[in-house]
């Protein structure tokens, strides 16, 4: 066993010691012990642990994947993704205040996306374990919505009805007032049998929605989604914010940023988590590039009272983005991209200076790398917050604003 001391925490949080090698469930300044296998530490013993070091909440979390710093202290985990959106912006040459970190509640997981696998006596759903494609059951899980922790017997039960003894079901489940939406990917091929079996489950595990690979077996109640005044049924398995607390300071920030703008534009609008809400003051035309999204949308939109006029429009962004002169009548955008960031779509928002810009972002490298072109171009960039709704992960999200400054 070979003794090492951890520097630092790497983004997908493990920490590093020199060399560099990466060990688990460690944190920076403690001495640790393990064999080496590659760059990687197994058989990991803190021989002194750090300050920051506590115990994990969850008794899932030595065999469980889903969660990567149960056994750092809340104050930490808040610094150090604070930290890693500084470092992004600073590799980038671009200065920020953090003005807030805000982590959302244990248990207030919305959405998921289980594992379930058939077994010799059954079935069995959860998260993967940790580097390993092995599913660990998680009836004790700190993360998820009590009333989402009902998904699991459901993917157990849908598993055995429709599962592979040698595949794996992907479940997503998604918490609606009406009840459990499910969407499941990688099970038997559908035909008029299993068709007829999913959905006598459905009723009987008392679902609101159950699709099967993209086709919905049955729908039982609406699995209505609330953004603001309007109701939307998104697509099955469509895009959620994972939190309810998290998407509520989300549109706080952003609704603080386009106040008092009367036309504005939602860029990757999703199915509508500001778009609709912003509506109640002004009018919004939203692009993204899932035509179901913006059909969902549009529904919630017409079916809800007192909206300015929301337009939707389906269009790739990252090959089609909007163009300046397109962009140029609108008095502030938003724009939520996916981890990949939004380079081209930035570009031509940098060409239209739009007065202020509402920027949410999953992942700081590529928003860092969208800051310094806007700042570029003639923006400041204001106070950063971080919003961490994937609470005890690496995952780090936030949202910021820029507002042009220079003619």
């Amino acid at each position: 066993m070979d003794s090492y001391r951890i520097d630092r925490l790497g983004h997908q949080g493990d920490g590093i010691a020199p060399g560099p090698v990466f060990a688990p469930l460690t944190l920076p300044g403690e001495e640790v012990t393990g064999r080496l296998t590659g760059d990687r530490l197994t058989d990991v013993k803190i021989v002194a642990p750090a300050p920051e070091r506590v115990a994990a909440p969850c008794r899932h979390f030595r065999s469980c994947g889903g969660c990567a710093l149960q056994h750092a202290a809340p104050t930490f985990i808040a610094e150090w993704k604070a930290e890693v959106v500084r470092q992004a912006l600073a590799a980038q040459g671009v200065k920020a205040e953090i003005a807030s970190v805000h982590t959302s509640p244990e248990r207030s997981r919305r959405r998921a996306v289980l594992s379930a696998r058939r077994t010799k006596k059954g079935a069995l759903a959860g998260f993967h374990a940790r580097a390993s494609d092995v599913v660990v059951e998680i009836p004790g899980c700190h993360l998820l919505h009590p009333d989402l922790m009902a998904a699991l017997p459901v993917a157990e039960a849908l598993s055995i009805a429709g599962g592979s003894r040698k595949g794996e079901l992907s479940v997503t489940a998604t918490l609606a007032p009406a009840g459990l939406d499910i969407a499941v990917t990688g099970g038997k091929p559908l035909d008029g049998p299993l068709q007829i079996v999913l959905a006598q489950e459905a009723e009987r595990l008392g679902l609101a929605r159950l699709a099967w690979d993209g086709e919905v077996i049955a729908m039982r109640h609406a699995p209505e989604q609330y953004f603001g005044r309007a109701r939307v049924v998104p697509p099955p398995g469509a895009f959620l914010q994972a939190t309810a607390d998290g998407e509520a300071r989300l549109l706080a920030e952003v609704s603080t940023l386009m106040q008092g703008k009367a036309r504005i534009v939602d860029l990757f609008a999703g199915c509508g988590t500001f778009s609709l809400p912003l509506a109640e003051g002004a009018e919004v035309h939203a692009v993204e590039g899932d035509a179901e999204m913006t059909a969902a949308m549009d529904r919630g939109w017409r079916g809800a009272p007192g909206l300015k006029r929301v337009t939707s429009e389906a269009r790739d962004l990252f090959r089609r983005p909007l163009l300046a002169e397109d962009l140029a009548r609108f008095a502030g955008a938003v724009i939520d991209p996916p981890r990949a960031g939004a380079a081209a779509q930035v570009a031509e928002l940098a060409k239209a200076r739009v007065p202020v810009i509402a920027h949410v972002s999953c992942n700081p490298v590529t928003f860092a790398r969208d800051a310094a072109v806007l700042v570029a171009a003639g923006y400041t960039l204001g106070s950063v917050h971080v919003v961490d709704q994937f609470r005890w992960s690496p995952h780090v999200e936030l949202v910021a604003g820029f507002t042009l400054t220079s003619a």
